[in-house]
């Protein structure tokens, strides 16, 4: 029986992280982080079953993945900025790939569509050893919005102490009913 799973997470400098460094480890890529020149190869990373980039219509740059991440860094200033948002969606595994594949660009869909952002999705699959059901997707979010030149200005909806808790709950309504709708098909 599928489980209901969604989780939203930062990657902020303050804890000694980076949206280039996070984007090669969850799509298996390997990126150059031009700010502080460090290269993160996860190349021969398994488990990643597929990985493809939403963004606003008009905005080609940003399905370039090494482009995004750095625009990303590059745009902020401060030592403990959020440079990316992570959700972590547990995909039923009753699905096959494509459905499973299908339902996490669907929430993707939805979040660059209801926040202006572009998002870099990594489709994995249960590691060796573990719990063969455990399809999950990563998604990494931008935190300012995109635009056809480039990032735009910051979503702070998902940050602010009055309007991050009820955004998230309804991005969780929102993922509960596209997992049901597609366990019903």
């Amino acid at each position: 029986m599928a489980i209901f799973h969604l989780s939203v997470k930062t990657v902020s400098r303050s804890t000694g992280r980076s949206a280039v460094a996070a984007a090669a480890y969850r799509t298996g890529d390997t990126l150059t982080n031009e700010r502080d020149g460090r290269q993160h190869d996860y190349a021969n990373r398994t488990g990643v079953d597929d990985s493809f980039i939403i963004a606003p219509v008009g905005c080609e740059w940003a399905h370039n993945r090494s482009t995004l991440w750095n625009a990303a860094e590059q745009a902020e200033k401060r030592s403990n900025s959020v440079t990316a948002r992570e959700y972590v969606l547990a995909l039923p595994a009753e699905l096959d790939a494509k459905d499973r594949a299908d339902l996490a660009r669907s929430f993707a869909s939805a979040v660059v569509e209801r926040y202006g952002v572009a998002a870099d999705v990594a489709l994995h699959t249960p590691s060796s050893g573990g719990d063969d059901r455990n399809y999950h997707a990563h998604i990494l979010t931008t935190t300012r919005e995109v635009e056809p030149d480039g990032l735009g200005k910051k979503t702070r909806i998902l940050d602010a102490a009055k309007t991050g808790g009820p955004e998230i709950e309804s991005l969780r309504e929102l993922w509960a009913m596209q997992c049901n709708e597609a366990l019903e098909r």
